[in-house]
């Protein structure tokens, strides 16, 4: 009867397992994951384990043939718990792994002849490989737990199920290990147990499974939502960039559109500034100084002006205020502190005379026809300057 039952369980399983591999061989594929390369690894390695044991229970080879069945069910058992924790720890460290690919292999493959060759007895056999596997699972477990991850806290309990199921059928071998006079009372449980196991290990399976699916969906979803989080501080930046003139740091005239638009609704003064004699600074101290001119001028814009009202520099040497809510004594006010500050000489430029046009844009107004009553009235300001000065 338990030989017919240990046949049942395990083609259950077989079946159980190949579903797995073959699911997660296609979505290793499609999923570039070091994790997953490890956890496809893992499935077909406990599915050519689950194959080697019902060979076995179907054939019950013996002498060289059941030594590799035995040293190849260890290897593939092992491997499948190995490959599921290095996955595991993979997947929280980018990548890198608990042992080295060479000494993986050396420790499974070490494992599997020595048991192979010594274990010769299924009950004692099955005491050692389902004690390593308690072991290593719920060691795993306890350490996935100090990961503050949801999604490995599904991981973890699905080793502790596993683990504490191999415990269980650890300590039904134990039992079958000796003589059934030495327990009359559980010898009969403990070979149903183990006869029914692959069944309980199927289900065991499919909840570890489920755990490594959802830590690789909460692994995706944090790398995109981060690299959304990326993507918006890289847009933000180049419309900064765009949005901004690389020398002096103002708003540069492709953002004079939404600045208008901004203040139409509820009116706004708008400053044209144009520096004197420019030209005259670039022709005879060069370009070097022309720039910190035109650096200073900006500066001193921003610090006349509030921090609210759009500081443009327009084109060249024009530059632009939309100053809203500002009357005229403040404009005024503002002006003159800026002369002031621009008339001083510094270590590395002039003093920095300008022209300035005041407009109103009229709530509601035409923000191009306010621009260009600024301008004119900038420009005939200027022409009263230079006729002042050659006067």
């Amino acid at each position: 009867m338990e030989l017919i039952l240990w046949r049942w369980s395990t083609a259950v399983q077989v079946t159980s397992a190949l579903t797995l591999a073959v699911f997660f061989t296609v979505l290793a594929r499609s999923v570039r994951r070091p994790e997953l390369r490890l956890w496809n690894l893992a499935w077909l390695a406990n599915f050519g384990a689950i194959s080697i044991a019902l060979i076995f229970w179907f054939f019950q080879p013996e002498g060289v043939v059941a030594f590799l069945v035995r040293a190849g069910y260890l290897a593939g058992k092992t491997a499948f718990v190995v490959l599921l924790i290095d996955g595991a720890w993979a997947s929280v460290h980018a990548g890198q792994t608990v042992l080295t690919g060479r000494r993986r292999a050396a420790f499974i493959v070490l494992f599997a002849l020595v048991g192979g060759l010594f274990l010769s007895s299924i009950p004692l056999l099955g005491l050692v490989q389902h004690s390593v596997i308690a072991v290593l699972l719920l060691t795993a477990a306890v350490a996935s737990t100090r990961v503050r991850d949801r999604w490995m806290i599904w991981l973890a309990a699905a080793f502790l199920v596993r683990g504490v199921l191999a415990a269980t059928e650890a300590a039904a071998y134990a039992i079958r290990s000796l003589p059934e006079s030495a327990n009359q009372f559980l010898y009969q449980p403990a070979g149903f147990l183990i006869s029914t196991s692959s069944s309980w290990d199927t289900g065991a399976e499919w909840l570890l499974a489920l755990g490594c699916v959802l830590v690789v969906s909460g692994r995706i979803q944090r790398e995109l939502r981060l690299s959304n989080q990326d993507l918006m501080e890289a847009q933000e930046e180049l419309r900064t960039l765009a949005d901004r003139d690389a020398l002096t740091g103002l708003y540069n005239r492709r953002s004079l559109p939404a600045l208008l638009r901004a203040v139409q609704p509820a009116g706004a003064k708008l400053l044209f500034f144009d520096l004197d004699g420019f030209k005259g600074i670039n022709d005879s101290l060069g370009h070097h100084v022309g720039d910190l001119c035109l650096k200073r001028f900006g500066e001193a814009l921003r610090a006349c002006f509030r921090p609210d009202d759009g500081v443009v520099r327009y084109a060249g040497d024009e530059f632009l205020v939309i100053a809203s809510g500002l009357g005229s004594d403040a404009i005024d006010e503002r002006v003159a502190i800026l002369r002031a500050k621009l008339s001083e000489h510094q270590l590395e430029t002039p003093p920095i005379g300008f022209s300035v046009g005041v407009a109103e844009l009229a709530p509601g107004g035409v923000p191009d026809e306010a621009l260009k009553a600024a301008d004119a009235a900038m420009y005939e300001r200027k022409m009263m300057r230079r006729r002042a000065a050659s006067a």
